[in-house]
């Protein structure tokens, strides 16, 4: 079973809380259907005490157990706070230490939008990469100098400690733990369930760092931008190598260490996420998509998209058009 908590306080978003729960529920609910050995999710709210409390949309939730008393988590979400976050960050001091607690454990701590100041007062995020609301990032950078905010990033990840920047993003993370959890199959199924334009890929959005990188490579961050820029006419590694002055291999290893994936897979999943964009928003024809995105085979393109996000790139064309309001149609 897979323990998933979850902090309430006042002027805290509801779906910041209910999102990821629900994205998580229906993952065990599918995975158990195709085999009834598959792990279940339990969840639970938690709060100072054991009170309603009323969050910024007028919802109001019973917390089940007290924050000291939440033990043995997988998952522990900090939801994003309405507006000014300093007075709940003020009122969690007594708290706060039970966060660094859970961090030791190992529980993975995902914070929500401006939910990161509470990881930042208990000092967990200190040397580390992070993310929040872009409507406070500049406070968040005067207030906490030693993180390392990364305002570009609308997820970022150090170890277990994860904070992504809006509601859509928790719904990202959400699904890329199903994937670790119940596998990319299920994954694929929750997230089409729920809305096919949802997320784009985890790796694509997120900022990463393992135990032995917690530093940006500004010459990776180069090469990514010169991905971007022949994302319809691709140079090759070591074209791309030549232009930085080091070797292909040299940039492929500093490629791992950065983004935790190589060169290749960083390319495929930005050529998806454009992709996504031009099947929602344009009228391309896919053998034109799959040229803009810089694969020249429609047909590769096809399956590599499907491999991807599920579908083909018809069906998720018909399935995010079908979203959208069509103005003067009742």
């Amino acid at each position: 079973m897979y323990r998933v908590g979850a902090l309430l306080y006042p002027q805290a978003l509801a779906t910041s809380i209910t999102l990821p729960l629900e994205i998580l529920q229906a993952a065990a609910q599918l995975a158990r259907v195709r085999s009834r050995h598959s792990a279940s999710v339990s969840t639970v709210l938690a709060a100072p005490e054991l009170t309603p409390i009323t969050l910024f949309g007028g919802l109001t939730l019973t917390p089940e157990t007290h924050y000291q008393d939440l033990d043995e988590l997988d998952l522990l979400i900090i939801p994003a706070i309405w507006r000014n976050p300093q007075p709940i960050v003020a009122a969690a001091a007594p708290w706060l230490p039970k966060l660094r607690e859970f961090a030791d454990a190992g529980t993975r701590l995902c914070a929500v939008g401006t939910g990161a100041c509470l990881l930042a007062e208990a000092g967990l995020l200190d040397g580390r990469p992070a993310t929040t609301h872009w409507n406070y990032r500049d406070e968040f950078a005067r207030r906490y100098p030693k993180v390392q905010l990364k305002s570009r990033h609308l997820i970022t990840q150090s170890d277990t400690i994860y904070c992504v920047g809006s509601v859509n993003s928790i719904a990202d993370m959400a699904v890329h733990l199903i994937e670790e959890w119940y596998g990319d199959s299920i994954a694929r199924a929750v997230e089409n369930q729920f809305s096919p334009e949802i997320r784009q890929p985890f790796r694509a959005a997120a900022y990463q760092t393992g135990p032995d990188d917690s530093h940006h490579d500004e010459l990776v961050a180069q090469a990514q931008d010169i991905l971007r820029e022949q994302l319809s006419h691709p140079v090759t590694l070591r074209d791309i190598a030549a232009r930085l002055g080091i070797s292909d291999r040299s940039l492929n290893r500093r490629f791992h260490q950065a983004c935790g994936t190589s060169p290749r897979a960083w390319l495929e999943n930005l050529r998806i996420t454009q992709a996504r964009e031009l099947l929602r928003h344009s009228n391309l024809p896919t053998n034109e998509v799959a040229w803009q995105v810089g694969i020249s085979d429609a047909s590769h393109f096809g399956k590599v998209f499907k491999r991807a996000v599920g579908i083909t790139p018809a069906k998720y064309r018909e399935a995010v058009r079908g979203k959208l309001f069509t103005p003067g149609v009742p």
